[in-house]
């Protein structure tokens, strides 16, 4: 009994003394795992996904795009985190960006600024305009450590409160798994940690504040999740998901997009 006590002490302890704030808005989160850990291990994964999948060459033009948009957004993103004396929140990113010639619709921004379009999306996008949205959305999840978030959450939960490096020892596969399953990589997703509900509302703020920097219209939110919705008829309800509902999503856009438009789009450079 005291040894649970002690182990229950102890856990407490390590949580609250891993308390961070989130870039930007300040909420306090639980990172368990280093950063340039975790920044590693997206590394390799990420090099892992790209090199396995149908990656489109950098010639071609729904690839340029994608890089197009990823860089004016990151360049967005450095010179606003250097004026509010946040650089160091940047320090082991290494920005890459790839197209996958694949149907699924999904982009995912792994720690480190490793992004990632799947061709799937692109017709919902449709303009850069819209792909900004999403690609400022998931870069949002990079910079606010959604993932290190999840991944400590998965630890805590999944893996019996290892610690990484531990985890990679003794439980390899299914710490990968575990990391793949936060972007919906693969098909092991008995893993899957999603995003809560507060997280991508957190991303969808951040995404659209970072998009509007970068120059684009932020406008285009709105009309995006509405051929999201169109193309997602049988979507669980949103009681049942951790993502919130599209009708949910769009009020709470169409709520933000006037102010965001006012303090960031074409006048923040």
């Amino acid at each position: 009994m005291q040894r649970q006590l002690f182990f229950c002490f102890l856990l407490t302890a390590t949580i609250f003394g891993s308390c961070k704030t989130v870039a930007v808005t300040g909420r306090k989160q639980i990172n368990l795992v280093p950063n340039a850990l975790i920044t590693a291990l997206a590394f390799t994964e990420y090099d892992s996904v790209v090199t396995h999948s149908a990656t489109l060459s950098q010639y071609d033009e729904r690839a340029q795009m994608v890089k197009r948009v990823g860089t004016k957004i990151q360049q967005a993103v450095e010179s606003y985190m250097q004026r509010n004396n946040l650089g160091k929140e940047l320090k082991n990113f290494k920005w890459d960006y790839n197209t996958i010639d694949d149907n699924t619709v999904n982009a995912w921004c792994m720690p480190g600024g490793k992004v990632v379009v799947y061709t799937g999306l692109l017709p919902y996008t449709q303009n850069e305009n819209a792909l900004a949205v999403v690609m400022g959305h998931e870069i949002a999840h990079a910079i606010a450590r959604h993932g290190n978030e999840r991944m400590s959450q998965g630890l805590l939960i999944n893996l019996g409160g290892l610690v990484l490096q531990e985890a990679l020892k003794e439980k390899k596969q299914e710490t990968q798994a575990l990391f793949l399953g936060l972007y919906m990589v693969g098909s092991n997703l008995a893993l899957a940690l999603p995003n809560s509900r507060m997280q991508e509302s957190e991303a969808d703020k951040l995404g659209l504040i970072f998009a509007a920097m970068a120059g684009y219209n932020p406008d285009e939110a709105i009309p995006f999740w509405q051929r999201m919705s169109a193309g997602n008829k049988n979507k669980m309800p949103e009681f049942l998901s951790t993502h919130p509902s599209d009708k949910t999503r769009i009020k709470k856009l169409s709520a933000l997009i006037p102010e965001i438009k006012s303090k960031y789009y074409l006048t923040v450079k």
